[in-house]
């Protein structure tokens, strides 16, 4: 992700003086900013100290990571689950009748109960 060339600070100086009575357009222009940034600004981090913005930038750093570790761990899980259920040289899907059943399902019943033969 693209780093801001602002820090917590100065967006949240920016915030007050306009806040204080400063017009945006003239904030915008000291800055070297669109209008449109300061309005993003202003809807990201209005009512927010600097101590706010810091922590909700770690809270989004940690999540990013604890969603890397999931996808990872899922994957692993998946590989396990498909090793699991792949049959062993030598072993078959197929059942005396012919029918290909998953691996470890070759006990089921011809047909379910209630089902017409």
């Amino acid at each position: 992700m693209k780093r801001s060339k602002f820090t917590d600070s100065q967006i949240m100086d920016a915030l007050k003086r306009a806040e204080a009575g400063l017009a945006v357009p003239e904030v915008c222009r000291e800055l070297g900013i669109s209008s449109a940034t300061f309005y993003k600004w202003r809807a990201r981090y209005g009512g927010m100290d600097t101590a706010m913005i810091s922590r909700m930038k770690e809270l989004g750093a940690e999540n990013s990571r604890l969603k890397k570790m999931y996808a990872e761990e899922r994957l692993k899980a998946d590989i396990l689950q498909e090793a699991i259920s792949t049959p062993r040289d030598g072993q078959t899907n197929r059942r005396h009748d012919g029918y290909l059943h998953p691996a470890g399902l070759h006990d089921l019943p011809d047909q379910p109960d209630g089902l017409p033969v």
